[in-house]
């Protein structure tokens, strides 16, 4: 296991955060904060460096929008979630996918992830009123058209083929039924650290426009 670096992951959030400070001209208390946690997590091996860099600039933006923000934020006993923000509307989490893919699945890179982003929406959404995923630009999130339909209008077929799918790589605990049947994806969220923006776009519109599927099929 490659060594910590944890000057070098300092530096590197310092960096990040000064950029968003001379961009924005933001009060960076709170973020400060929020770089001070990630510190504190990596030196424990907790977290990594392109994973906290997205954590910080989407917190960045939730605190934009009024959001009072936490990252790696606990929800049970074992779920703990990326970012999450509370305002007067509710909770909103925000769950951080890179694409990245176990050595172990490598022949199987778009199924494993096709499941990993159920699993994330089936488990996580239960915990707030709005439930997103995170990506940085260069990211193609495979998602499920089923989450564009409200819970009543899913049919058993679809959701059995789901649990299916969860089933190949999630076992204890197991995705349920139940779970995938009322799971909910408000949005996405793309994260560009080179030009330090959030994109907010709603499901249907990402799907439409970048689904892999779709892409898959049109060659």
């Amino acid at each position: 296991m490659k060594p910590l670096d944890v000057k070098k992951f300092k530096r590197d959030l310092t960096t990040l955060l000064e950029r968003l400070k001379n961009k924005y001209k933001v009060n960076s208390e709170e973020l400060d904060k929020i770089k001070e946690k990630l510190i504190k997590l990596y030196t424990k091996g907790l977290v990594k460096i392109n994973h906290s860099a997205l954590e910080l600039l989407c917190a960045h933006n939730l605190l934009k929008m009024g959001y009072k923000v936490n990252v790696e934020h606990k929800l049970s006993e074992d779920l703990i979630c990326d970012v999450y923000g509370l305002k007067g509307d509710g909770a909103l989490i925000i769950e951080i996918e890179t694409g990245f893919v176990p050595p172990e699945y490598a022949l199987e890179p778009l199924i494993y992830n096709k499941a990993r982003i159920v699993s994330k929406i089936a488990r996580y959404s239960a915990y707030a009123a709005k439930f997103s995923l995170g990506t940085p630009p260069n990211n193609l999130l495979p998602i499920s058209a089923i989450f564009q339909k409200p819970p009543r209008y899913r049919t058993q077929d679809e959701v059995m083929s789901l649990k299916n799918l969860c089933d190949l790589y999630y076992t204890k605990p197991p995705i349920t039924i139940e779970q995938l049947r009322n799971a909910k994806l408000h949005s996405i969220f793309i994260l560009d650290i080179d030009n330090c923006n959030v994109y907010e776009i709603d499901l249907e519109s990402y799907i439409q426009r970048v689904s892999t599927t779709s892409f898959l099929e049109s060659l």
